[in-house]
């Protein structure tokens, strides 16, 4: 694990926490059009979203070029949509990419990208 990953999950947190807790730090959001109300709740999952899209499907080789990859991964996330969209349940989602990819990588089914 390198310190890099440390500072992305703070930046993550910088990034992400403040839309999320503007319904505790703002007085009177309640008064706001629902529909901005909503665009609201939905920045922090739009930029996680983002962050994961890049994590899956774009890899950095020795050579400092980005390339597109397609693995493991993308089972993993079509997977917890599917989960998430039927249970309604992110955290049990997760836990199945996780596991997915986990056991993929441990028998030696997929490779962790370079």
């Amino acid at each position: 694990m390198s310190t890099n990953l440390v500072l992305l999950a703070v930046l993550m947190f910088a990034v992400t926490y403040p839309s999320r807790a503007l319904g505790l730090l703002t007085p009177g959001l309640d008064r706001l059009p629902r529909i901005a109300f909503d665009y609201l709740q939905l920045v922090g999952p739009a930029v996680l979203a983002a962050l994961a899209a890049v994590s899956v499907t774009v890899v950095v080789g020795d050579n400092d070029v980005p390339s597109f990859h397609v693995g493991i991964e993308w089972v993993a996330v079509f997977v917890c949509l599917a989960i998430v969209a039927r249970r309604r349940n992110l955290f049990l989602g997760l836990v199945s990419a996780v596991a997915i990819v986990a056991i993929a990588r441990a028998a030696g089914l997929a490779a962790i990208p370079a």
